[in-house]
């Protein structure tokens, strides 16, 4: 019974590190929290609903479809919403309000143009499990917690052993002088927001074919911000390692305790932290934090 509630708690974490590295991703080279990227993660669901239900495609190119979707979406998104504030320099405040309204625009566009029922995806894993020292295991845990894993690996390797992912941690750093060297920063600020709703497209493939897709799910992603709190905005080692154990903690609370009071715990650490550990586990020292 544990190990199989360790394994369900691993695979939910896997999927708020997806999405909380989305949210580190952008924190980290403009400061602010963008939480326009729960939209993003809902779009992204029902992109891979249309590819498996409308054009019958098999996982990896619902996959595929769903993460360049999501992807170009990010871009858009930066593109309308953030790009003309912070090229006027305007505080992280207004950055942050613009991507309230950018989730409640596209929130209820998809409310006006497709409704608010809820579909539920093609049994792509069905109920195969595997059994592990007689407990019973999801496949659909497993392999969403190994692709996650895996997804937030490849980032790593991009941004330390390439050309553009240096020039990424150049920006964070600063900007400024990053730009004075030659680096193109408004495309170098696309690419962070593609590969941030890449991540996103990932989560909502998981999260439609765990639940459901609807309009409102992107609202998950407040569990995203605890997880990006936890491990440190701006950390991507503390985005994954803050995912995994907010998602281990909950289900442990729900399994053992009560899932009543499974959000209560989550917004509770939240709250500790912000008092105790501001920074997070592994974030660096900033002046503002918005």
């Amino acid at each position: 019974m544990f190990l199989q509630t360790l394994v369900t708690g691993l695979s939910m974490g896997g999927i708020y590190s997806l999405m909380a590295v989305g949210y580190s991703l952008i924190f980290s080279i403009l400061s602010f929290s963008n939480f326009a990227h729960g939209a993003v993660i809902m779009l992204s669901a029902y992109i891979g609903l249309a590819l498996a239900t409308k054009a019958h495609l098999g996982f990896g190119l619902v996959v595929t479809g769903s993460v360049v979707g999501a992807g170009v979406l990010s871009v858009l998104n930066e593109k309308f919403a953030y790009a003309a504030l912070r090229r006027r320099r305007a505080p992280s405040l207004y950055l942050m309000i613009s991507a309230m309204g950018c989730s409640m625009f596209l929130e209820n566009m998809v409310y006006a143009t497709i409704g608010s029922r809820f579909y539920p995806f093609p049994a792509f894993f069905g109920r195969q499990i595997v059994t592990v020292g007689g407990s019973s295991l999801s496949l659909l845990d497993l392999f969403a917690f190994i692709v996650s894993i895996g997804a937030i690996v490849a980032l790593h390797l991009f941004i330390t052993r390439t050309k553009m992912g240096i020039a990424i941690r150049a920006g964070v750093d600063d900007m400024t002088m990053c730009s004075l060297m030659g680096v193109n920063t408004d495309r170098l600020i696309s690419l962070v927001f593609f590969l941030a709703g890449a991540f996103a497209g990932i989560a909502g493939i998981f999260l439609g074919i765990r639940y459901f897709v609807y309009p409102t799910m992107g609202w998950v992603t407040n569990k995203a911000y605890i997880a990006a709190v936890i491990g440190g905005l701006g950390s991507l080692p503390g985005a994954m390692v803050g995912g995994l154990i907010l998602g281990v903690l909950e289900t442990l609370i729900s399994t053992y305790v009560s899932s009543v009071l499974r959000d209560v715990f989550s917004f509770t650490v939240l709250v500790a932290l912000l008092i105790y550990l501001p920074n997070g586990l592994m974030g660096a020292e900033t002046e503002e934090k918005v």
